[in-house]
């Protein structure tokens, strides 16, 4: 399932997060785990001045520095090392988005790992997680797992996987991955709706006709491609579908959020990741996956 794993970070305590869940995950599944840093981006074609990607300034790559840079990486991730015998450093230059890219297509990676913000002083602005992130998990033909908070629960594998759909196109893919990961993984699976009411009025029984439309969607929709899969149950809220979606992760102890990439944009070249799952990344206790393309699902 998860067999080679790509964990795109800048070494910086913002990073911490994602690395405890895909060496967890590694060790847990026997997976490879390549730890890849970008070290920065060239000031010139093919310079060897590069501006540093946590610190902005200048420096002169070579070899000895290239050294330096990954003993300091070994000696960050020194504990999530021990036990690992399937893990390795590669170090690059370039513009991170499109180096984690290249990387995870050369190494045929089944799954990106990375913080939601990218660095020692990097930020939500707005709620929306920076331009590194968003490049990564618009291209990335493989899901896309993200970590905001170090404290984001993740105890020895998953077990609980919550699907949240608003019966998008896009959110095929993401349903297909995630039942293949209940299943490979022998995982309780909960399929959400929520209804979005948010800025409409609408009456009680206009309120409970659409829940049962959607409950009965859902059931319509991805219950025949199940199988002999039983491990899984249906739930339908209203509300403002992110706000939705942490609070039952919250109360069924979720440990992964699976929702598609984007869901008003079909071009996925075009497409922005979706408000919910940057609101969603932000406040949830649990890492998210988003899956953009069905390509590694």
């Amino acid at each position: 399932m998860f067999k080679k794993i790509l964990l795109a970070t800048t070494g910086s305590p913002a990073s911490f997060g994602a690395a405890r869940v895909a060496f967890d995950m590694a060790k847990r599944y026997g997976s490879e785990v390549t730890i890849f840093h970008v070290v920065g981006v060239p000031t010139k074609a093919f310079s060897h001045v590069v501006n540093d990607v946590r610190t902005g300034e200048e420096i002169e790559i070579d070899e000895d520095y290239l050294s330096w840079v990954e003993e300091e990486l070994k000696t960050t991730f020194a504990k999530q090392f021990e036990g690992t015998d399937n893990a390795k450093i590669v170090l690059t230059t370039g513009v991170p988005a499109r180096e984690i890219l290249r990387e995870a297509r050369k190494a045929d990676s089944d799954l990106i790992v990375m913080a939601a913000s990218s660095g020692e002083n990097a930020s939500f602005h707005k709620g929306y997680p920076g331009s590194t992130l968003q490049k990564v998990a618009k291209a990335a033909r493989c899901p896309v797992l993200s970590v905001h908070r170090e404290s984001a629960s993740y105890w020895g594998g998953f077990s609980n996987i919550l699907f949240g759909t608003d019966f998008s196109k896009q959110a095929e893919s993401a349903f297909k991955f995630a039942l293949s990961t209940a299943r490979e993984l022998d995982c309780d699976l909960t399929i959400f709706h929520a209804l979005d009411i948010s800025g409409k009025v609408l009456d009680q029984n206009e309120i409970e006709e659409r829940l049962i439309a959607a409950r009965k969607r859902i059931r319509d929709t991805y219950v025949p491609l199940m199988g002999d899969f039983k491990n899984y149950d249906i739930e339908v809220w209203e509300g403002i579908p992110y706000v939705e979606i942490v609070k039952l992760a919250r109360e069924k102890g979720v440990d992964l959020v699976c929702l598609a990439h984007h869901t008003n944009e079909l071009d996925p070249e075009r497409a922005r990741i979706g408000s919910t799952v940057e609101q969603v990344i932000l406040r949830a206790n649990c890492p998210v996956v988003s899956v953009s393309k069905p390509d590694k699902v």
